[in-house]
C-alpha cells in the first residue's frame, strides 16, 4: 500500500467554483473531491480518508456552520475551512467558534487559499506526530522506548529494522511474551515516511471473536445489536499510518479470510455497509506462537501468512542476549529512580552474575518490572546478589522444594503457582494461556477461578 497525496473535499454548491478550485489543487500535487451539498460531502467523507475540507457557508439544505458542528461533535473530522461570499464578522467569528480552522472571502485568492491550506496540513501533520510520540511514550514508559542492547543479536535487529523502515513491506514480527515485539514495530514506523502519520494497535487476543472484525473494519448503524451508530475502525483510524495486528495468531478464521482480502484489494466496507473504502494502510502484525505449526493443525491460512510476512523480523528472548540483562538493569534503575526522585543505584558485582545467570521466563519486561520492584522496596543505594536472589527464586519456573501436607494439597499449590506464572507471561489473557497449556478455555477458567486466580 503506497503513500497518497493529501486529500482535500471542496464542498460548495456552485459547480464552477468546485471545477475551478478542483483544477487548482490537483495542478498543486493534491487529491481532490468534491461535493455540491451536505448530504454528497457525507458520502465522500463515509468512502474516503479526508485531511482537509473546504467548506462553502451557504448551501442547499443544511449550512455549511451545521454541517461543520456536527462533524466536530462526532469527533475524528478534518480540518475545515469555511469559504463564504456573504462573509460578515458574525458568520466567521461562529465558524471559528465551532471549529473552523481558517475563514476565506470569495472570490477566493488562490495564492491566500494555499497558505491556509498548507499551514492546515502542516498543523494536523505535528498533531499527528505529537499524538503518536505521546502513545509510545507512554508505552514505552518515557526514556525506555529505546531498544537497548550491546549484543550481536540487537545489532542485528537494529539493522533489519534500518533496512525495512522506508519500505512499505508487510511486517511479521515475531518472539516471546516481553521481548518488545511492539517497540520494533514503532521503532520501524518511527523511521518510516508514515511517521508523522497515525500508529494504531489493535490486540487480537484481547477482543472477544465476535467483536473483532468491528474493531478492525468498523460498522454501520443498526449493522447489529447494540450499533446505535457509525463507528470507524482501526484500518479508517491508521490511514496514511501503520496498523499493528498484535497477537495475530489468536485471529478467528472468519476474520483471517475477511483480512485477506483487505490486504489483497486494499480496500473495505464497514460490517453492515455497501460503501467500499480504499486503504492505504501498513501492516504489521505480531505474535508470540508458531504459525507454521497453527498453519499445519488448520488453525491459521497459509496465504494469509504469506501475505503478512514480506518480512520477518524476530525478537530474541532475552535469555541469548548476551551481557543485556545488566544493560538493560541499570538503565531501567536509572529510569525508575529518576521517575520516582530516589538517589541513583547501582549494581553490585554479584548482582550482575546473578542477573546473568537467570533465564529470564518473562523476558524483558520481567527485567523491568524487577527494576521498579527493587527501587520501591530497597533503600541501598548499591544492589547486592541478596537483593536480586530471593527475587529471581521467587519468579523462577521451578518447583517449590517448601511443600508440606498431603500430596493432593502439595499438587494444588504447584498447579496454582505454574498457572500464575503462565497466566503473568500471558498478561493475564486467558485466550493465549489455554493456547500455551494445551487446555480447554472453559475448563482452564473454571480452574483458575476455583483457585482464586480469575
Amino acid at each position: 500500500m503506497s503513500a497518497t497525496r493529501s486529500h482535500i473535499l471542496v464542498v460548495d454548491d456552485e459547480p464552477n467554483i468546485r471545477k475551478l478550485l478542483a483544477g487548482v489543487l490537483e495542478d498543486e500535487g493534491f487529491e481532490v473531491s468534491t461535493a455540491g451539498n451536505g448530504t454528497e460531502a457525507q458520502d465522500v467523507l463515509a468512502g474516503h480518508s479526508v485531511d482537509l475540507i473546504l467548506l462553502d457557508v451557504q448551501l442547499p439544505g443544511r449550512d455549511g456552520l451545521s454541517l461543520l458542528q456536527d462533524w466536530q461533535e462526532a469527533g475524528d473530522s478534518p480540518p475545515v475551512i469555511m469559504m463564504s461570499g456573504h462573509a460578515t464578522i458574525d458568520v466567521a467569528v461562529k465558524a471559528t467558534q465551532a471549529g473552523a480552522m481558517d475563514f476565506i472571502e470569495k472570490p477566493i485568492g488562490v495564492e491566500r487559499l494555499l497558505v491556509s491550506i498548507g499551514n492546515v496540513l502542516r498543523l494536523g501533520d505535528l498533531h499527528r506526530e505529537n499524538t503518536s510520540l505521546r502513545e509510545a511514550l507512554d508505552t514505552a514508559s518515557g526514556s525506555a522506548s529505546e531498544i537497548i542492547g550491546a549484543c550481536a543479536e540487537i545489532a542485528r535487529l537494529h539493522e533489519e529494522i534500518a533496512r525495512t523502515a522506508f519500505s512499505e513491506a508487510r511486517v511479521l514480527i515475531t518472539g516471546e511474551n516481553g521481548t518488545g515485539k511492539e517497540l520494533v514495530a514503532r521503532a520501524l514506523h518511527a523511521a518510516s515516511p508514515r511517521a508523522g502519520r497515525p500508529f494504531i494497535k489493535v490486540n487480537c487476543a484481547a477482543i472477544p471473536s465476535e467483536l473483532l472484525e468491528s474493531e478492525l473494519f468498523g460498522h454501520e448503524r443498526g449493522a447489529f445489536t447494540g450499533a446505535v451508530a457509525t463507528r470507524r475502525g482501526k484500518f479508517e483510524l491508521a490511514q496514511r499510518g501503520t496498523l499493528l495486528l498484535d497477537e495475530i495468531g489468536d485471529m478467528n478464521p472468519t476474520t483471517q479470510a475477511k483480512l485477506l482480502r483487505v490486504l489483497e484489494e486494499e480496500e473495505m466496507e464497514r460490517v453492515g455497509g455497501e460503501k467500499t473504502i480504499s486503504l492505504d494502510v501498513r501492516i504489521f502484525a505480531s505474535t508470540n506462537q508458531d504459525l507454521e505449526q497453527h498453519i499445519t493443525d488448520g488453525e491459521f491460512r497459509e496465504d494469509l501468512y504469506h501475505r503478512l510476512k514480506v518480512v520477518p523480523i524476530h525478537v530474541p528472548p532475552l535469555r541469548d542476549r548476551t551481557g543485556d540483562a545488566a544493560l538493560l538493569a541499570i538503565h531501567y534503575l536509572d529510569h525508575f529512580c529518576s521517575v520516582m526522585g530516589r538517589p541513583k543505584r547501582r549494581l553490585a558485582e554479584g548482582a550482575v552474575r546473578s542477573l546473568a545467570d537467570y533465564a529470564w521466563p518473562g523476558n524483558v519486561r520481567e527485567l523491568r518490572n524487577l527494576m521498579e520492584r527493587l527501587v520501591i522496596m530497597t533503600d541501598a543505594t548499591e544492589i547486592e546478589a541478596g537483593d536480586l536472589d530471593p527475587l529471581l527464586a521467587a519468579g523462577s519456573s521451578g518447583v517449590a522444594t517448601s511443600a508440606t501436607g498431603p500430596l493432593a494439597e502439595q499438587l494444588e499449590t504447584f498447579e496454582q503457582q505454574v498457572l500464575s506464572r503462565v497466566l503473568a507471561r500471558c498478561e493475564g489473557k486467558i485466550d493465549a494461556a489455554h493456547r500455551e497449556l494445551g487446555r480447554d478455555r472453559v475448563s482452564l477458567h473454571r480452574k483458575l477461578k476455583r483457585l482464586g486466580l480469575a
